[in-house]
């Protein structure tokens, strides 16, 4: 295995790692608000190192600039995205929703 490899390998295996812990962290919160707040370690931790991983296996070329670009438009509008909702869900008093209520 080279050291690019093992970069990649590295940076894949800690955005796995960070995705993985949010989503169990968000699935023992018992309220809409308490889950958004495990949204923010994945756009902004999880996607840039997984893009990262990737952008360091295929090198530099126009794939890599395509998944950079994905990257930073999740990294900007995922904190976006996160307060809209927040304040939807603060408008219609729906904090303490029950789990798995349609």
């Amino acid at each position: 295995m080279t050291g690019t490899q093992l970069v990649s390998v590295v940076l894949l295996g800690a955005g796995v790692l960070v995705a993985v812990v949010s989503s169990l962290g968000a699935l023992w919160m018992p309220s809409v608000r308490d889950r958004m707040h495990f949204l923010t370690p994945v756009t902004s931790l999880a996607g840039p190192l997984v893009g990262a991983a990737l952008a360091v296996a295929n090198g530099w070329g126009t794939t890599t600039g395509q998944i950079l670009l994905v990257v930073v438009l999740l990294a900007v509008t995922g904190p976006v995205l996160q307060i809209a909702t927040g304040r939807l869900v603060g408008e219609r008093g729906e904090s303490t929703s029950e789990r798995g209520a349609g």
